[in-house]
């Protein structure tokens, strides 16, 4: 008996498309950054690349609305500016919002915290250069994971005040121990394998794993509201399933829009999916609800 496919016709064309050639974790860093930036093109003028105490962002002017301060995925190791320079423009586009995107330290060559500094460090330099606008910390994937944690430490160190939180199929937990990691851990383009290796790299040999796992964090209460954009058919979904339950249990007000047949990464399909154009509305529409 054949299972049905739980990705739409559309997604499972996408799915494959990016997953076909896609180097696996053994094949190392530099082959798996070449294929993130495969089929780039040119990236149109518009944005003004310019540094954050030092942390290279750029910085997509709107006229209204919140900052967003977001954070790119790529397992800590993979992607840029470039290869999220579209998702950050159809943000913006969507809801009038300026969007500071962080080219924060990469992995292996710069381990846990490093990123995670990186993105404070353009989050408090966001609040002084836009002041009076409400500020919000985004990111997808890895990037949800130091979105996260920005917010966190926010929170504990007198941070700048957040109006919100938005999580796209974020990375909570190390240990990779949800349904949703074995039932999709392969064939749905991100693996629970490269997932594995991605934190093998951040953390190194001496790491913190829970320090680095926001979702393992002691006290999630007093955080800023959060919306966490997930796909049904990903390795982590099970993770921001209970982030999100985490939240809402601390008296946070917590969103979940969990997206039925696709799979991580699956904004990158914008103006192929319609799931994709759907998910990224919805997040700019909960943008516009957020105090400030």
């Amino acid at each position: 008996m054949t299972t049905a496919d739980p990705l739409t016709p559309a997604a499972r064309a996408l799915c494959d498309a990016m997953s076909a050639g896609f180097p696996r974790p053994e094949d190392g860093a530099a082959a798996l950054r070449a294929a993130a930036r495969a089929h780039l093109g040119e990236i149109p003028p518009g944005p003004v690349d310019t540094e954050a105490h030092g942390v290279p962002v750029r910085v997509y002017e709107g006229a209204a609305g919140p900052v967003v301060v977001f954070a790119h995925g790529g397992g800590w190791v993979l992607c840029d500016l470039d290869t999220h320079d579209r998702l950050c423009r159809a943000l913006a586009g969507r809801t009038g919002a300026t969007v500071v995107s962080v080219d924060y330290r990469r992995a292996p060559e710069h381990r846990f915290p490093a990123a995670q500094d990186d993105v404070y460090a353009a989050l408090e330099w966001a609040a002084a250069a836009f002041p009076g606008r409400p500020l919000v910390v985004a990111g997808d994937s890895s990037g949800g994971n130091l979105a996260a944690a920005a917010a966190l430490g926010a929170r504990d160190h007198g941070g700048p005040p957040l109006a919100g939180q938005l999580l796209v199929y974020p990375v909570l937990d190390h240990r990779l121990d949800g349904v949703s990691a074995q039932a999709y851990a392969e064939g749905f383009f991100h693996t629970t394998a490269h997932m594995r290796w991605y934190w093998e790299q951040y953390l190194g040999p001496d790491g913190d794993p829970v320090a680095a796992s926001p979702g393992l964090a002691d006290d999630v209460s007093g955080l800023p509201p959060a919306l966490l954009v997930l796909a049904d058919c990903d390795p982590l979904r099970d993770e921001g399933l209970a982030y999100a339950r985490r939240l809402s249990s601390a008296g946070v007000p917590a969103q979940v829009h969990l997206h039925t047949g696709v799979f991580h990464g699956f904004l990158g399909g914008l103006g192929l999916l319609p799931e994709a154009d759907k998910a990224l509305d919805a997040a700019a529409a909960w943008l516009s609800t957020l105090p400030g």
